[in-house]
């Protein structure tokens, strides 16, 4: 085998191992807009959101657009508060068109 050709099996199994880990790990979160429990009082409120808010976002990223769809919690996920915890967390604000 040459040198380019080894190379180039090599690219394409680390491809492989990283789209297959992507989906693992979205595959491994359970959508549950309770676990935004932590936020309730940043979504509400001026206050900062906290750590443990951050944390349970990040988690539960993949299921922003669901909730975001969703005619009872779309209204508070994408209010312009929920906006500012987004981005106190760091937390892109998802396209779900």
């Amino acid at each position: 085998m040459n040198k380019a050709m080894f190379g180039g099996v090599a690219v394409l199994a680390l491809v492989v191992v990283v789209v297959l880990g992507q989906v693992a790990m979205m595959e491994a979160v359970t959508c549950n807009v309770m676990e935004l429990a932590p936020c309730l009082q940043a979504f509400t409120s001026p206050a900062q959101p906290s750590a443990e808010c951050c944390g349970k976002l990040k988690e539960q990223e993949p299921c922003l657009c669901n909730y975001i769809k969703d005619p009872t919690l779309g209204q508070y996920v994408n209010s312009p508060q929920a906006k500012k915890v987004e981005a106190g967390c760091r937390v892109p604000v998802p396209d779900c068109n």
